[in-house]
């Protein structure tokens, strides 16, 4: 059985999320938890091996609102999680009642979901979901797409044109078949001032030697490359994929996520890795932006926010390793100031024993940023891993996270789900908000790399609350070992 059983959002929530009011420091509450993933609809499927396959286990989840209609919802997530990477596919959860019930549809991005050569998606997983609307309400959905030996990864796109019901036949940004390169971590982010301009990003790892043997997947002289297209037509056509990184000589990139500024300007955030994170180099891992001020077409030198110094989370328990996506920022944009603010986990505030969630601000469009403080509070000292963040109407800034604060060793590894609120343009933060009403056993969830529900987690808003849409496992139960969930937190 599900150990946390749906109830319904209130609808008096929803009504008073879409009431701008000023911004201010008041309590915030939380709406019910909204279960809103069901049983695997490719739990028969057969496509994707070799590997441990953990049917109905959801993880790794984005969401976004339109801005049409704020109570049209979409979420995407990983459907059954493979134990090496990626999953049977992505699925689609779609509400139009500002969460109160979803409907699941999914995109053509492997064949599990329904790709074929013929529409382009014959793929044996897909992996890495992320969601998107343009200002005219059309949303858009991308995916790292692969075959189950890695060798062959695409960048997909799908379009809906009717608030996530329906999605086209996946457009391919790029397809390679090699051992010297993969294509990873993408995002999408439509342009809030034109409905035509689509933004997508992600990181493309060469390795040397191009004819030589597999084993240069092993090699020190890893480059990343910053992958970028777009489209000026609302989807029809995508531009040729382009490195933007300008100087990658032992260089590689990860978490790529480009946040548009009110006056159009983007700046594509990432977790830069001097030494290709194998090499030793001085300030090996620093947390960085690019900007463009011509839509992409041209592109700035690197700017550091601040070093990464984040570490593994383990459980504290039994010593296993959680995979949390350390190191991999957040970013959100205040659509009236311009006001940048980045995320990530780190372990600064305690001196290298453990992760914190630290945030660093930007009012000069990415040009300079603020020394990182700490946003959690975690009362105890135990890791808060797995941020993410977003702007409310008000210009209220939200960050959630999970932590370890109610762990009973007698429980398996209790963990809890947080959202803690600033209204001072991110120079202090309010209590706490526990989204999480109930513990959830982090050691029922899947393990690839360690135990796993996501490199990241979705938050959106509608008006002045905050919308996380996130994974929690369901206690024990390892037939459905993790779900996704979405609620409402605000004044």
């Amino acid at each position: 059985m599900r150990r946390i059983r749906p109830v319904a959002i209130l609808t008096s929530a929803i009504a008073f999320a879409l009431t701008a009011t000023p911004a201010f420091g008041g309590v915030f509450s939380v709406a019910p938890l909204v279960l809103v993933s069901r049983p695997s609809p490719f739990a028969t499927c057969t496509v994707g091996g070799p590997g441990t396959i953990y049917v109905n286990a959801e993880v790794e989840p984005w969401v976004a609102v339109n801005p049409v209609n704020p109570l049209n919802i979409i979420g995407v997530y990983q459907q059954d999680r493979w134990s090496n990477g990626g999953a049977h596919g992505l699925v689609t959860a779609t509400s139009h009642d500002g969460g109160q019930t979803w409907t699941r549809t999914w995109a053509h991005f492997s064949t599990c979901s329904g790709g074929t050569p013929a529409n382009g998606g014959d793929f044996d997983r897909a992996s890495d979901p992320w969601v998107t609307f343009a200002r005219n309400g059309d949303a858009y959905q991308i995916s790292l797409s692969a075959s189950a030996d890695l060798l062959t990864s695409a960048i997909l796109v799908s379009k809906s044109a009717d608030g996530g019901d329906t999605w086209s036949e996946p457009k391919t940004l790029i397809r390679e078949t090699t051992a010297f390169h993969f294509n990873d971590k993408e995002s999408i982010t439509a342009d809030p001032q034109n409905a035509n301009n689509v933004y997508a990003v992600w990181d493309r790892s060469r390795k040397p030697g191009e004819n030589a043997s597999v084993n240069a997947l092993h090699s020190f002289a890893f480059r990343g490359d910053i992958m970028f297209s777009r489209t000026i037509d609302g989807g029809q056509t995508w531009s040729v994929p382009r490195d933007i990184l300008s100087r990658n000589k032992n260089e590689f990139t990860i978490g790529n996520q480009i946040a548009v500024l009110p006056n159009g300007d983007l700046v594509d955030v990432f977790e830069r890795l001097n030494g290709s994170g194998v090499q030793p180099s001085p300030n090996q891992f620093t947390e960085a932006v690019i900007i463009s001020h011509d839509k992409g077409l041209t592109w700035s030198e690197p700017i550091d926010i601040a070093l990464d110094r984040s570490v593994a989370v383990i459980d504290p328990d039994t010593g296993s390793a959680l995979r949390t996506g350390a190191g991999l920022p957040d970013i959100a944009v205040d659509s009236l100031t311009g006001a940048l603010y980045v995320v990530w986990s780190d372990s600064r505030f305690s001196g290298g024993a453990r992760d914190d969630v630290a945030a660093s601000r930007s009012t000069d469009g990415g040009h300079t940023w603020s020394a990182p403080v700490k946003v959690n509070r975690t009362p105890v000292p135990v890791p808060a891993f797995t941020p993410s963040v977003e702007v409310a109407a008000d210009g209220s800034v939200g960050v959630t996270y999970y932590d370890f604060r109610n762990n009973d060793p007698a429980a398996g590894l209790p963990t809890d789900y947080w959202l803690v609120h600033s209204h001072d343009s991110g120079m202090t933060w309010s209590d706490e908000v526990r989204i999480t009403q109930v513990s959830f056993d982090e050691e029922t969830a899947p393990v690839s790399r360690g135990y796993f529900i996501g490199d990241y987690e979705g938050l959106a808003s509608i008006g002045n609350a905050f919308v996380p849409f996130f994974i929690a496992t369901n206690s024990g139960d390892l037939s459905n070992r993790t779900d996704a969930f979405a609620t409402t937190v605000g004044p």
